[in-house]
């Protein structure tokens, strides 16, 4: 058994997730991963289920929080060291997972960022997050220069959280707390890719709701929740 597992949250990814996992084995070899197929109507199990990918079907969908977690259930009672929350889109690459791994022996999370050593472009997706990276910095200290990537690593202490306490989606806001609990983030340059097939759930509406939902949280809510003794 390898050491890292890459946790792989997937709803109606029928288009993507065999090219998912072809580029993630052919890319790796010292990785394990699981596919969350997260209550999908589509063809998404039926083609895991095919190709004999390693696969957790949940009976109705659960959300990312929920999909995330149960990935996390599974690599706290297999006993992994690193979980790597990874995208059925297509979206991420895995080459960055083994210097990822290399960071996370320094850091709790490790976070692929688009614009560690690039600038953010001043676009109104960008604007959202730079708001969330000023939310962050403002209530944490703490500089995160892509809060909203979702391409992050996690070590063994974070992976029991997950499984075992937290009860939250991986989100900005969600990462935000952990920073005001001691969690150490650490980001490595990287990019994204476009999504292959299918369509995005953040349409422009959609992404101005969340970046509001995420902007309040980080504010309004993980400011004035209790540090745990």
């Amino acid at each position: 058994m390898a050491d890292t597992l890459v946790i792989i949250p997937a709803f109606n990814e029928e288009k993507n997730i065999a090219n998912v996992i072809d580029r993630l084995t052919n890319t790796l070899n010292d990785v394990d991963y699981v596919i969350v197929n997260d209550g999908s109507i589509d063809s998404t199990s039926k083609i895991c289920r095919e190709r004999g990918f390693n696969i957790i079907n949940l009976p109705v969908n659960l959300g990312l929080a929920g999909a995330f977690q149960t990935g996390m259930k599974y690599a706290h009672k297999h006993g992994y060291k690193y979980a790597v929350q990874f995208d059925g889109d297509g979206q991420h690459r895995p080459e960055y997972i083994s210097e990822m791994r290399k960071k996370c022996e320094e850091c709790d999370i490790v976070i692929v960022s688009r614009f560690v050593t690039k600038k953010k472009p001043f676009t109104p997706r960008m604007l959202g997050s730079r708001l969330i990276a000023l939310a962050i910095k403002l209530s944490t200290g703490a500089t995160i220069h892509d809060p909203t990537s979702g391409m992050r690593m996690y070590n063994e202490k974070l992976i029991t959280e997950f499984a075992l306490r937290l009860n939250y989606a991986p989100e900005p806001d969600t990462i935000s707390y952990l920073i005001k609990q001691g969690v150490k983030v650490c980001e490595i340059q990287g990019e994204m890719d476009e999504r292959v097939a299918g369509i995005s759930y953040l349409t422009p509406i959609n992404a101005a709701k969340y970046m509001f939902r995420m902007l309040c949280s980080i504010i309004f809510i993980q400011s004035f929740r209790e540090k745990k003794k």
